[in-house]
């Protein structure tokens, strides 16, 4: 079960789908569907429509996020988005290193650790993405990415910071595919990902950090994953873009509420 003191984070990334009628017929219905305040619950729908998507977020407990930021305030950075820019539209919760945004975009580790000390800096919750590909994975190699992503992406991150973060353990060979990890090896990167930020910084901080699974979660497997110890949650992509499909994961998730 959930420790009492890890509010659940269930996380809906939309990516580049949606028109803005659709974005508004989602989240309309997301909202009216929602049964409780026992899991946090954000959407990441595209930049564009931030502002639509936040006048409604506004009216409910449900978080506005944004899909990435830019490192930097302001500036020459033609197509970035600044983390004043989203706070201006409402945003309160901004991923960092999403598998999508390091292996097709081909962002680095440090950009990635860039991004989230700007994110926190501006007091907004990152969610910090990590996870090995497929041929990582059969090379044995997840634990050793897991850690070395982890530490890259906090490296400068205070303990006193860590509140303004969650880590998303995303298989990337599991995001899209259909392919989910099983319970016991989602819980076993989840415990290890827990271990390392107790060693990071200390068994207080690892207790506390919220860590959710990245990798295909559906209404058929949620309560299974987040039923596991070390599973806080998940972050969502094909299944948060139907109110249905959204809306079963997050009460998978409030029953998982001690």
């Amino acid at each position: 079960m959930t420790q009492p003191n890890r509010t659940p984070f269930v996380g809906g990334n939309w990516k580049m789908n949606t028109t803005a009628s659709e974005a508004i017929t989602l989240i309309d219905a997301v909202q009216s569907g929602l049964k409780g305040d026992l899991v946090e619950v954000a959407v990441y729908p595209p930049f564009v429509y931030l502002r639509e998507i936040g006048s409604r977020c506004a009216e409910s407990d449900i978080l506005l996020g944004a899909q990435d930021c830019w490192h930097e305030p302001s500036g020459a950075f033609t197509g970035e988005i600044s983390t004043t820019m989203l706070k201006d539209c409402g945003v309160t919760s901004v991923l960092t290193g999403h598998s999508e945004r390091r292996h097709v975009i081909g962002e680095s580790d440090e950009l990635v650790n860039l991004k989230t000390k700007a994110a926190i800096g501006a007091g907004l919750v990152a969610v910090l993405c990590v996870g090995e590909t497929l041929e990582q994975r059969e090379n044995g190699q997840t634990d050793a990415v897991n850690e070395s992503q982890i530490k890259a992406g906090l490296a400068g991150v205070g303990k006193d910071e860590l509140g303004k973060v969650v880590i998303a353990y995303e298989p990337v060979w599991a995001i899209g595919t259909g392919k989910t990890a099983t319970p016991d090896d989602a819980q076993d990167a989840h415990t290890k990902i827990r271990a390392l930020v107790a060693e990071m910084y200390d068994q207080q901080a690892g207790e506390a950090m919220r860590i959710i699974y990245g990798g295909s979660m559906k209404p058929g497997n949620a309560g299974e994953l987040m039923a596991m110890p070390d599973i806080d949650g998940g972050l969502i992509g094909g299944a948060s873009l139907t109110a249905e499909d959204f809306l079963a994961i997050i009460d998978a998730g409030a029953t998982q509420k001690v």
